[in-house]
């Protein structure tokens, strides 16, 4: 049975991450190992998703085996990438490549 959790606010982000990983029952270091990123580096992920660009967030999703549904409506799912302050822009979570 496939479970909806319509994501309306970027605030929602984190809790779905961590509950997403717990309910695999994966540590941070074990989904960073898997991402092929430091441990750190996923920490800040997980700590503020809103900032991650989609295409880091998919990777994660697909690591912790979840399926991004985009539907249109009123309870439609928005995401929307994020601008990097420039402050951030060339913090090493920004260079390490996935």
């Amino acid at each position: 049975m496939n479970t909806v959790y319509p994501l309306k606010t970027l605030n929602q982000l984190r809790p779905l991450l961590v509950g997403f990983r717990k309910a695999n029952g994966l540590t941070q270091k074990e989904v960073s190992e898997r991402l092929g990123v430091t441990q750190q580096t996923y920490a800040r992920l997980e700590a503020n998703p809103a900032s991650a660009s989609i295409e880091r967030l998919f990777k994660v999703f697909t690591v912790l085996g979840v399926e991004m549904v985009l539907s249109s409506g009123p309870a439609s799912i928005i995401i929307k990438p994020t601008e990097v302050p420039d402050n951030q822009a060339n913090s090493p979570a920004r260079r390490e490549k996935w």
